[in-house]
């Protein structure tokens, strides 16, 4: 199997890269969707033997069957949860970090990579405004980002205690409802409870229900606070500033949840939303959201990447020749050990472009975006929810009920037209567009409106 079979090698590869040159230069970009497992076990049939299916049929049975049976997570009028949108250029670099064999855990082994990565970290640190000695990781996704950041928080706090001789062992995350889903589940890993925080009626975390909470439930039990600049429901920014101002009046640790909205940071016509996130103590952005990166990559920043390294360093005699080094390892700063070069793709696409056509194609969204929500206040049979702080926009369809927002969106996919899934709040159900795709145009959210008349 590893040895070199110079035409049958050439065979395979060619077959898989002839694939990915395809998929990339596509366009228009087929939705599909997804197909029922009986439907898959018939057309694909046992795809696993003991003696091997052989590169042509098993490349034949992905593009044929098995690739059709996935959304495209990249089509324009792909509007649910987060998209994923890469640049080509992007996109197609994934290959090669898939091929090269990079293992980006420590410098010794991945030096290049490392260097690279931390340049596209640094472009993320200021428009954040983080310090210069501010430093991360990309890791695989939002959740482990806040769970990485949220075991330094703690471990952080409780070194604190000890050192005043409180003998506290702080224990809760404060945060809303609105917060990431992942915050909760994280904090179960931890054994960690979340304490819940009252939102103001633009849904946002404010500094004064915040420290009303802390008051309320012992300041002292708290090793952090978790503030999101873009919920993923919503697309709401939390009162950053009023935020980070309890969270230095309480020594609190202030984690700011990015992983959607964080990439508005880049955008001159939101910026100032997030005033407030240069008191971070961490941050994360998912550059496979907005930033179009591939699946799977996450920017965790800390303010105070030692504090990180103190929590996430794992010591083992083999390991000495790395952890006693002085050199950047980029896996002393999350969760895990084993990690591939994620950030590159991103790296690759902002050298390739600069970071000047990143800020207009987040503009460009967001232009997209405001717009839709024109659309919605000009249909009489539709009305939003919210305003957009960014580029989610939450509407009602007035009259319908859970079941015709269900009917809509499998009619809609039924026909490869749009994929646009129902969403709820408080009770009711509703619909939305995540808008982070550039190839998202007017045309297309005009066209989408027009099937809900």
């Amino acid at each position: 199997m590893h040895s070199f079979d110079k035409d049958a090698d050439h065979v395979a590869v060619d077959k898989v890269l002839s694939y990915a040159r395809e998929r990339l230069l596509m366009d228009p970009i087929p939705l599909d969707g997804a197909r029922t497992e009986d439907y898959l076990r018939s057309a694909a049939g046992q795809t696993i033997t003991a003696a091997g299916l052989g590169s042509t049929r098993a490349m034949e049975l992905f593009e044929h069957t098995l690739a059709p049976a996935c959304l495209s997570t990249d089509h324009p009028r792909y509007l649910s949860f987060i998209p994923c949108a890469p640049t080509r250029e992007a996109a197609a670099f994934d290959v090669v970090v898939g091929a090269s064999s990079i293992y980006g855990g420590s410098w010794m082994e991945g030096a290049g990579a490392v260097y690279a990565e931390n340049q596209a970290l640094r472009w993320i640190s200021d428009l954040a405004g983080l310090p210069e000695s501010a430093g991360g990781v990309f890791v695989p996704g939002g959740t482990v980002g806040n769970l990485s950041a949220l075991v330094v928080a703690r471990h952080t706090a409780r070194a604190k205690a000890k050192e005043a001789g409180t003998g506290a062992r702080p224990y809760r995350i404060a945060a809303t409802d609105n917060a990431h889903s992942s915050v909760v589940s994280m904090a179960a890993v931890m054994d960690a409870e979340v304490c819940g925080v009252h939102v103001d009626d633009k849904l946002r975390l404010t500094g004064s229900e915040l420290r009303k909470t802390l008051e309320e439930n012992g300041p002292e039990t708290f090793f952090a606070v978790v503030a999101t600049s873009g919920t993923t429901n919503f697309g709401v920014v939390d009162d950053l500033a009023s935020v980070a101002e309890v969270c230095r009046e309480y020594g609190l640790w202030l984690h700011v949840d990015g992983a959607y909205g964080g990439a508005g940071l880049a955008a001159p016509s939101v910026r100032h939303l997030f005033d407030g996130i240069e008191h971070a103590d961490s941050f994360i952005v998912d550059p496979h959201k907005w930033l179009f990166a591939p699946f799977d990559c996450c920017a965790l920043l800390y303010r105070e990447p030692e504090l990180a390294r103190i929590a996430h360093t794992q010591e083992a005699g083999y390991l000495d020749v790395i952890t006693k080094s002085a050199e950047w390892n980029p896996t002393d700063y999350s969760i895990g050990l084993t990690r591939r070069a994620r950030g590159l793709p991103l790296w690759y696409s902002l050298a390739v472009h600069g970071t000047d056509a990143y800020v207009e194609a987040i503009e460009s969204t967001l232009e997209v975006t405001r717009f839709a929500a024109d659309e919605i206040g000009r249909r009489d049979y539709l009305e939003a929810v919210r305003e957009p702080d960014l580029s989610v926009v939450v509407f009602r369809r007035l009259g319908w009920g859970p079941e015709d927002y269900q009917a809509w969106t499998d009619r809609l996919l039924a026909e490869e037209f749009a994929f646009v899934v129902p969403t709820t709040f408080r009770g009711e159900t509703l619909t939305r567009f995540a808008i982070v795709n550039p190839h998202t145009t007017k045309e297309d959210v005009n066209a989408i409106l027009d099937t809900m008349a």
